[in-house]
C-alpha cells in the first residue's frame, strides 16, 4: 500500500514539475537552442552509394573530393575494427564512384601512400591531390590512379626536431610537412596551398614543380581566436580550399572558424563558427571541414562541424548563417559522427565523408535553396 501510494505520490509530483511555467520554458530554450534557419535545405539520398562489392569495408575516411564530371572520390584509411578485419578486408585506398553510387575505379599502393590519408583535391587537368597525414608528405597522381606524377616530402619523415612524430614540429620546413590535412592548387598558375596541419600550425605554398614560396601561421590562443587575429592557429589547421574571388579560405578548426587571406598571406577576415550545442573551443571543433557551392560566385558556404556533427550553410560573401542539417549519430541515415571531409557536385549535392566512428559517406541533395541558378 505504501508503494502504492507513494507511486501515486511521485507521479503527482512528475505532473506538476513537468507542467509548471519554469519547466515548459526550460524545454522551448532547449528546443530553441538549435536557432531557426530559413536558408538551403537538405536531405539524405538513402540511394547513394551502392553497396560496396563483397568483402570491401571501409576505415576511417580521411577526404572526398568531386572530379570535373562528378564522380565522387573517397579516400579509406587501412583501419578496420577487429571483429571486422577478421572476416572482411579493407576497401582500396581510393575508391571512385559515380552518380549512381556505383564504385567504377578503385586504385592505391599503401606501401607508397600515407598512413593516414587525409583530404582530396583536383586541379584543373584532372590531377588528384592527396595529403601524407600520419607522415610528411603530399602526393600528386594522375586521375585514374595509375601515375605517381610528384611527391613533395619524404615518406616516414616530418618537419619536427628528428624527424619522426611525436617529436617537437618546427613549422619550418621548406621540403616537408607535419602531418599536411589539404591541398588546394591555383588555377591560375599552379601554385600549391597546403594546410599543414596536425603538429605544424601554418600554411605553405610550393609552385607547380614543388619548390618552396612562402608560408604564414603560428600556434594561437583561444583568445585570438574570439578577438579575430589573423594567422594565430588554435590547433589543427584542417583544410585550406581556394575561392573562386582568389581569396585563400582555411579551417580554424579548435577556433570554430574560417580564417581568409589573400594569396601572399595577408589576413583578410575572420569567420566565425558559432556553435550550437557546445560552449566555443570545446569537442573537436567547429570548421572541420569546408565547400563551396559550385556557382561562378560560390554563393554557399558549407562547413562540416566536428563538435555539433552538423553542415553549417553560409553565405561566403556576409559569413552569415544561412541554414544546417545533419544530426548527431552515426547509426541511421543522415546522421552524422565526424563529418571530415566534404564536397559539391555541379547539381548541388552535398557529400560527406566521415572518419572516426563514422566511417561512411553520404550523399545530401537538395530540397530547397541549395543550387544557385548559376550552378544549374
Amino acid at each position: 500500500m505504501k508503494t502504492k501510494r507513494y507511486l501515486g505520490a511521485s507521479a503527482l509530483i512528475a505532473a506538476v514539475v513537468f507542467s509548471s511555467p519554469f519547466w515548459r520554458s526550460m524545454e522551448v530554450r532547449a528546443q530553441s537552442a538549435r536557432p531557426a534557419l530559413n536558408g538551403p535545405q537538405f536531405e539524405v539520398d538513402p540511394s547513394w552509394p551502392k553497396p560496396l562489392p563483397e568483402r570491401w569495408v571501409t576505415g576511417e575516411l580521411g577526404g572526398v573530393c568531386a572530379d570535373a564530371n562528378d564522380h565522387i572520390f573517397v579516400l579509406s584509411r587501412a583501419n578496420l575494427y577487429d571483429g571486422i578485419k577478421e572476416i572482411a578486408q579493407d576497401a582500396p585506398a581510393v575508391m571512385e564512384f559515380d552518380q549512381t553510387g556505383n564504385v567504377v575505379n578503385s586504385w592505391g599502393d599503401r606501401q607508397v601512400m600515407a598512413e593516414q590519408l587525409h583530404g582530396c583535391s583536383f586541379d584543373p587537368q584532372g590531377n588528384i591531390w592527396i595529403a601524407g597525414n600520419g607522415d610528411g608528405f603530399i602526393q600528386k597522381y594522375s586521375h585514374d590512379g595509375k601515375q605517381l606524377l610528384l611527391q613533395i616530402g619524404v615518406k616516414g619523415k616530418v618537419d619536427s626536431e628528428d624527424g619522426k612524430l611525436k617529436s617537437r614540429f618546427l613549422n619550418a620546413s621548406k621540403v616537408g610537412f607535419y602531418n599536411p590535412t589539404l591541398v588546394a592548387v591555383d588555377p591560375a598558375n599552379g601554385d600549391l596551398y597546403v594546410s599543414d596541419g596536425y603538429g605544424n600550425k601554418r600554411v605553405v605554398v610550393f609552385d607547380k614543380t614543388g619548390k618552396f614560396l612562402r608560408q604564414w601561421g603560428r600556434q594561437g590562443t583561444t583568445a585570438e581566436a574570439a578577438a579575430g587575429v589573423g594567422g594565430a592557429f588554435v590547433n589543427i589547421v584542417h583544410c585550406v580550399v581556394l575561392g573562386n574571388d582568389g581569396l585563400v579560405y582555411v579551417c580554424d578548426r579548435n577556433g570554430d572558424r574560417i580564417q581568409v587571406f589573400d594569396k601572399m598571406g595577408a589576413f583578410k577576415r575572420s569567420i566565425p563558427i558559432p556553435l550550437v550545442f557546445r560552449a566555443p573551443y570545446t569537442g573537436n571543433g567547429g570548421a572541420g571541414s569546408l565547400a563551396f557551392s559550385r556557382d561562378a560566385a560560390q554563393r554557399y558556404m558549407y562547413i562540416g562541424d566536428f563538435s555539433d556533427k552538423l553542415i553549417r550553410v553560409f553565405d561566403r560573401v556576409s559569413g552569415k548563417e544561412l541554414s544546417q542539417f545533419g544530426r548527431p549519430g552515426s547509426h541511421q541515415l543522415g546522421g552524422l559522427a565526424s563529418p571530415h571531409g566534404i564536397t559539391v557536385d555541379s547539381k548541388g549535392n552535398v557529400y560527406v565523408a566521415e572518419s572516426l566512428d563514422g566511417r561512411r559517406v553520404q550523399r545530401f541533395k537538395p530540397v530547397s535553396g541549395g543550387t544557385p541558378t548559376a550552378a544549374r
